[in-house]
């Protein structure tokens, strides 16, 4: 089973959980970000799984939407062949009654929407024997407490409580009704090597600053963090003006628009995300170079949080801070004793990214019409004539699917197979 996700071995965080879980016992387990936890839990909790049973088994609780389809995938990748379904806000509700019209074995979800779907559907919850709150503290933070404590109340059979942070510091409220958990802490673990940076601007508007380090970075994937949503959309604008392509995401964007921007990153139609700290936890992105502080983070758990995307399982990273000359850095910053680049000294020019080399296809078809991801690369390479290196990641969901393609081919490979037959259903097929 690792081999379907390019490892050939847990590290030691994910075999002590592994163990831990298999041992029955309640699990506490704190680890950075990008480290493996969702593989920990996942791998032995399917173990338990009992096949003769039509009911939902394991409850997977989570703050984000974005945390519960990437749950959802890395469980569908297993290809254990029990079911899975995600719940949550920004989703059709009649979906989520069509997806548990066949009980899952394994229910993920946002605290609201699953205690919306509780309160709406005649879920038999007496078979749910593992509940798993996954970056906890999280949910909590953002007041799902009432919704969390709810749905534990109704639980009558839970014998097992698994719960993760990326933090140290969170506090587990009495309703969670551990057990005598073992408590697993690999924060200050690991051989991955984060570098930072402080780059200086000369104004107070670090603008003309922020594309001088772009430059200065060179074209590799990274995330910009940005405090505000009116900041990051003009940092947005002022990108834009200057040919630099990337994706933005931030809290008021519709649930597709978020999607889209991930996948487009994932899949390398675009090297840049610019993002709030919702994106400083709990999503599926790909291994970045960089992470960029535009504005300084209000808290060392913000600060700790964005610089986790970089630098992980093993891997090295580098977190830069535009830093005006009139701002003081956090005494959480200064500690880490960051390198100082000086932009204005290199006389960088802010030069365009480069033409884009994937772009993103739509087609109206997934998982529920029994479309997998061989599927649409034979459909494309048989009636499209492209060869398999011009397809990048595909992505199936449960009625749509995303494929990264070469940029070149892109308008052709639409013409070509736009309203052709994909396996049993007629698909359209557009350019995101």
């Amino acid at each position: 089973m690792l081999d379907k996700f390019d490892i050939t071995a847990l590290n030691p965080m994910q075999e002590k959980a592994s163990e831990t879980i298999r041992n029955k016992s309640d699990l506490v387990l704190l680890s950075p970000t990008g480290t493996g936890k969702t593989l920990a839990f996942l791998l032995p909790l399917i173990e338990t799984l009992d096949e003769q049973c039509e009911e939902i088994q394991i409850l997977i609780l989570v703050p984000s939407r974005e945390l519960a389809q990437q749950i959802e995938q890395v469980a569908r990748q297993m290809g254990s062949g029990y079911k899975v379904n995600a719940v949550y806000g920004g989703r059709s509700g009649a979906l989520d009654k069509i997806d548990l019209k066949h009980r899952p074995a394994i229910l993920i979800g946002t605290p609201g929407r699953v205690a919306d779907r509780m309160r709406r559907d005649n879920l038999s919850l007496e078979f749910i024997t593992t509940l798993v709150l996954d970056e906890f503290d999280k949910s909590l933070e953002i007041g799902f407490e009432k919704e969390m404590t709810e749905i534990i109340e109704t639980l009558p059979n839970v014998r097992q409580r698994i719960l993760t942070s990326a933090t140290s510091e969170a506090n587990i409220p009495r309703f969670v009704g551990l057990q005598k958990p073992v408590y697993i802490n690999y924060m200050e673990k690991g051989s991955s090597e984060l570098t930072i940076k402080t780059v200086f601007s000369p104004d107070k508007d670090k603008l003309e600053t922020l594309v001088k380090t772009l430059a200065y970075i060179g074209h590799k994937p990274g995330i910009i963090f940005c405090n505000f949503k009116d900041a990051l959309e003009r940092v947005s604008d002022y990108l834009w003006d200057y040919g630099i392509h990337h994706e933005c995401f931030h809290g008021d964007m519709e649930q597709i628009e978020r999607e889209r921007a991930l996948i487009k990153f994932r899949n390398g139609t675009s090297h840049i995300l610019l993002a709030t700290d919702l994106a400083a936890r709990g999503l599926d992105v790909p291994e970045i170079e960089f992470i960029l502080h535009y504005h300084l983070p209000p808290r060392e758990k913000e600060f700790t949080h964005r610089n986790g995307r970089t630098a992980r399982m093993n891997r090295n990273g580098v977190a830069y801070i535009i830093q005006w000359k009139g701002e003081e850095l956090p005494d959480f910053i200064q500690e880490s004793a960051p390198e100082t680049v000086n932009i204005e000294d290199k006389q960088i020019k802010a030069t365009p990214t480069p033409p884009i080399q994937w772009k993103t296809l739509y087609i109206t078809g997934g998982r529920r019409d029994k479309i997998s991801k061989g599927d649409v690369a034979g459909f494309f390479i048989k009636e499209g004539e492209i060869n398999k290196d011009q397809l990048g990641v595909i992505e199936v969901k449960q009625n749509y699917t995303y494929v990264g393609v070469h940029a070149a081919i892109a308008d052709k490979l639409v013409a070509k197979t736009n309203n052709r037959r994909l396996k049993t259903k007629k698909v359209r097929i557009s350019l995101v």
